[in-house]
């Protein structure tokens, strides 16, 4: 029996081969991969079109639009959601989420286009969650007729939907500049878009304005168009400058407060509306933070009283508690003063752009006159199509009979028409029109009736065909269709204007609360701020090993103080500033907490009292020389943080010394002899960078390396060391003899 052959073939060995790996530069992959998901969110999903809406507003709108709910009665939610899903591919709970935006119940919108029944919670509220779909009812609210008004007319465009069984509109024909009726945010990939709501009748008189003059002033049109309107209301602290950037750019911030009312007799605060970008869990957030540590103390309690006749934030005040002092406080600590951030940034044909307002009345112009104009088209096409058909009825009028006895005589049915055609020079269309008129309609008196409609129809069509051809006569028709929204649909503004000017800042120290303090400052530069009653039985201050304590005072926690480091720069602090610890920490780190330089650290402290200008600084360097510069030589216009070049570096610093009296200085030298001075000795120089005069004889390569203000615990017998006059050669130690 033949041995079966082995396969010796080393490459396979029985197996297939692996596929090699394939490379693609990085380039190629995102072009391929990345793009097309790219622009998908940026055109389908993210980013606004001219008409305001995104594809997922404009797909909802449009479906209840053709079940009939701009007239009919309100549906269940789940009902529109399930119809919807015909046209948007994303899922019932997006889909729904859409929906609540858009309602009156949830109060997100000016103007809103749903007309809803149940819980749909509130903008306003993170918390305040929407009943489920099969719960709530909606319809198209009343307003919507002017978003769809000639889109059965051919205005816009139509596509087919995700799998070709029906068609949806590319955009919706409004009869208003929605785009900046209805706020937007969206966040799209690689870039953003956030747009604020406007008032629709300043919105209609702007447009109004654009439409008769092209070229108005964008200052006209602030003047028009003066501000931002938001459903939840509050205030807009207005900027006329920084709001005219806004509108011609299309990006900026402004700043928004909440309103309140005092009610006297409970002694309370009611939180009445909210900045539009903010919630009232936030709120409540941050006023419980506050409250929790002491921040808060004017406050006794605070609850969300949103009840049936809308928002209300309640705050319980303490008694003697000025109400407008704690809300700028409030205003200043939480999000009940909150910014709006714009970003214009629109699609138009396809394309994102960042446009100012003017720039977006303008293209929302030029979108309106294309719609407007195929509709006016569509018109005019069904008048032409009815008077060619007329005008072939008025051939028949001259012989009725004849019209009736090639009727009659004609054997075969589809012969009828051509036998018309022939007879009464007509063509298919005119003469179709005519076999199909009824036999009780075939006398004189209905044809006459139906001809003198053509002359009324000859005039339809002229003035059409003018309108068409006449740009300027298409604007001022869409100004009187503008004319006719702000009339039905305009409301008082809900946002109010507050001018920056009017808004007195109170003093930053009102903020703070205020007692008494320990702070101190190491060798190592920690820094530690105590106060009084921690302090009660517990003096014994936790440091790391080979640290000490190099300054400490008592003050208040409004007070301020400066620090000298040995990089010759002086920073400027407040107490404040710092959270107080107990004895047994290590405190704050100086560097670390005023973003000082690796190797930099502080070699003084003191807090600033009322008279200090009077008064000094003492440096002492290396090299032996010393100097006072007096406190005013730090003077400064504006109240500046940081302040550099404060002493000369020609010699390294070995002590700084503050001087609001005469004091006894110790020095001690590298050869461990010592002087003692009174600081009167020491000259004052009015420049910050003098070099100073020596202080202490230095041999060879001895240096000065310490310095003492309060010596008398560590040297006895200082008398010994005194000196009267400077220069002056040191005493040697006790320790070195």
């Amino acid at each position: 029996m033949a041995k079966k052959r082995k396969n010796n073939d080393s490459t396979f060995n029985g197996k297939v081969p692996a596929a090699l790996p394939t490379y693609q530069p990085i380039t190629e992959t995102i072009e391929t991969n990345y793009m097309p998901y790219v622009m998908s969110v940026i055109v389908s999903r993210a980013i606004p079109e001219i008409d305001g809406f995104k594809p997922a507003h404009r797909k909802l709108l449009y479906t209840m639009y053709k079940m009939g709910l701009l007239t009919g009665p309100r549906t269940k939610s789940a009902n529109v959601v399930g119809q919807t899903m015909r046209l948007s591919p994303h899922g019932d709970a997006a889909i729904y989420e859409t929906l609540v935006r858009l309602t009156r119940g949830n109060e997100a919108l000016l103007h809103p286009f749903i007309d809803s029944k149940g819980s749909f919670g509130k903008q306003y509220s993170r918390n305040m969650a929407y009943a489920a779909s099969r719960y709530t009812e909606v319809k198209l609210d009343p307003f919507c007729s002017e978003i769809f008004s000639g889109i059965d007319k051919n205005a816009v465009d139509f596509v087919p939907n995700y799998d070709n069984t029906t068609v949806e509109p590319t955009l919706l024909p409004t009869t208003f500049p929605n785009i900046l009726l209805s706020p937007n945010i969206g966040i799209a990939v690689g870039m953003a878009c956030s747009i604020c709501s406007f008032n629709l009748g300043e919105l209609c008189d702007a447009t109004i304005a654009l439409l008769k003059n092209p070229k108005t002033s964008p200052e006209k049109i602030l003047d028009i168009l003066k501000a931002p309107d938001f459903s939840t209301g509050a205030s807009i602290i207005y900027d006329r400058e920084q709001m005219a950037e806004i509108y011609r750019t299309g990006r900026g911030c402004f700043k928004m407060r909440a309103r309140y009312t005092y009610d006297k007799r409970a002694n309370c605060i009611d939180i009445i509306q909210i900045p539009y970008s903010t919630t009232i869990e936030l709120i409540m957030k941050k006023i419980t933070e506050l409250v929790k540590d002491g921040k808060l103390k004017e406050i006794v309690d605070f609850r969300d009283e949103i009840d049936l006749h809308g928002f209300k934030l309640t705050i319980d005040l303490r008694r003697g508690t000025d109400p407008d002092l704690l809300m700028a406080k409030l205003y200043k600590l939480t999000p009940l003063e909150d910014s709006f951030d714009c970003n214009f940034n629109i699609l138009v044909n396809g394309v994102p752009r960042l446009m100012g307002v003017v720039e977006i009345l303008e293209e929302w112009i030029n979108f309106r006159i294309g719609c407007y104009r195929r509709e006016l088209n569509f018109e005019l096409n069904k008048k032409q199509e009815k008077l060619h058909l007329l005008l072939g009825l008025g051939k028949i009028l001259l012989d009725i009979d004849k019209a009736i006895r090639i009727v009659r005589s004609t054997e075969l049915e589809s012969k009828v028409v051509p036998n018309l055609m022939e007879a009464f020079s007509i063509d298919e269309v005119q003469a179709e029109y005519i076999a199909e008129i009824k036999l009780r309609h075939l006398n004189r008196e209905y044809i006459i009736n139906r001809i003198r409609e053509i002359e009324d129809l000859q005039k339809e069509i002229a003035e059409l065909e003018d309108l068409i051809s006449d740009e300027l006569k298409l604007k001022a028709k869409i100004a009187q269709q503008l004319a006719v929204v702000k009339k039905k649909y305009a409301k008082p503004r809900k946002t109010q204007l507050i001018c920056a000017s009017e808004i007195e800042e109170p003093d930053e120290e009102v903020f703070v609360e205020n007692y008494n303090v320990r702070v101190l400052l190491t060798k190592e530069g920690y820094f530690k701020k105590i106060t009084l009653q921690s302090l009660r039985g517990n003096d014994e201050q936790k440091l790391k090993e080979g640290d000490e304590i190099i300054d400490s005072e008592e003050c208040d926690n409004k007070s301020e103080f400066f620090f000298i480091t040995d990089k010759a720069r002086l920073y400027r602090v407040k107490v404040a500033d710092f959270e107080p610890v107990k004895a047994s920490a290590l405190g704050d780190f100086l560097p670390a907490k005023l973003s000082m330089e690796n190797d930099e650290r502080p070699i003084m402290m003191k807090v600033i009292a009322d008279n200090i200008l009077d008064h000094h600084i003492i440096y002492l360097f290396e090299n032996g020389k010393g100097l006072r510069v007096p406190m005013s030589a730090y003077q400064t216009k504006s109240n500046r943080r940081k302040l550099s070049g404060v002493y000369s570096t020609v010699s390294p610093i070995v002590a700084a010394i503050y001087e609001s009296e005469p004091v006894d200085i110790m020095l001690i030298n590298s050869a461990s002899r010592a002087i003692v001075i009174s600081s009167d000795l020491i000259p004052v120089k009015t420049t910050r960078t003098a070099v100073g005069v020596s202080l202490i004889n230095l041999r060879g390569k001895h240096t000065l390396v310490t310095a003492y203000k309060d010596f008398a615990d560590k040297y006895e017998n200082a008398a010994s060391y005194r000196k009267r006059k400077i220069p002056a050669t040191g005493v040697l130690l006790p320790d070195s003899r």
